[in-house]
């Protein structure tokens, strides 16, 4: 049978990957410019104990979204809960932007998961940048813009380099994604869409004690673009609730060879 899933949402059509059919299920959501294929490593270790749903998100994979630039939470939750059933309390599983997802989806609906699995994750420390491009007014149109005319940006991050207030790993990061139109549109796009998913982090950490969430967050090492510090800062106050990992590798933590390791990290197993 398929991995690849459609269901109807309104206007739009999102695809999410299924793998495994344990009863437990881990709704799993990728990093930026991913989908959901990435959760594939897991099917073989986890596939007899879990079901994964693995769902693309607006703008990635093979979703088409026809809702404008604009995802709700509560939104999301609806298109889970048409391949999930409402009764089961689900593990969520992030990556990089996907944790900034399940941090915002744990914030507002604390009573639907159980635990939280999140690799490398965003949504640990404010994003200066990104607040301001989409959760005002001018700074989304001055984003606009930028995406349209980035030469100015290019400058500011040569001097900033220059000064050492950027490193490289983020400077090759952020070219990566600015250098084309097509990708400097859907950037925009993407992160427009997703504006909502800014999870409040004193709020979160009171839901957490309240309701005893298990969460686990594992950092590469040597990862450049979302550090450890974030994690080990969120844990504070919260020993009982939340364990910090640093497996020795960088951001793309994704991969067959690091299997053993986030599953330790993350205390999954199957059963059998």
């Amino acid at each position: 049978m398929s991995n690849q899933h459609f269901i109807t949402y309104r206007q739009s059509t999102v695809h999410y990957h299924r793998f495994g059919s344990g009863p437990t299920y881990i709704c799993c959501f990728h990093g930026y410019g991913e989908d959901g294929g990435k959760f594939k490593i897991f099917e073989q270790e986890l596939g007899n104990s879990y079901t994964l749903i693995a769902i693309d998100l607006p703008f990635h994979g093979n979703t088409k979204w026809n809702e404008g630039l604009v995802l709700h939470p509560f939104e999301l939750l609806e298109i889970m809960n048409r391949i999930i059933p409402e009764e089961s309390r689900i593990l969520l599983m992030g990556y990089s932007m996907g944790g900034r997802v399940c941090l915002q989806l744990l914030a507002s609906f604390p009573h639907r998961f159980r635990k939280l699995v999140l690799i490398a994750p965003d949504g640990l420390h404010k994003n200066i940048w990104q607040r301001l491009s989409t959760q005002t007014a001018l700074g989304n149109r001055l984003f606009a813009f930028s995406m349209q005319h980035p030469g100015w940006m290019f400058v500011l991050m040569r001097i900033a380099g220059s000064l050492g207030l950027f490193n490289k790993s983020i400077i090759r990061f952020v070219h990566h994604y600015l250098d084309h139109a097509h990708e400097r549109k859907i950037l925009y796009q993407r992160w427009t869409t997703m504006r909502y998913f800014r999870p409040n982090l004193t709020a979160l950490k009171k839901i957490i004690t309240k309701h005893q969430l298990s969460i686990r967050l594992i950092f590469g090492k040597y990862d450049r673009v979302i550090v450890s510090r974030h994690g080990y800062r969120f844990q504070k106050g919260l020993d009982a609730w939340v364990t910090v990992t640093d497996l020795s590798a960088g951001h793309h933590l994704l991969q067959e060879k690091y299997i053993g390791d986030l599953l330790s990290a993350a205390q999954l197993k199957n059963s059998n």
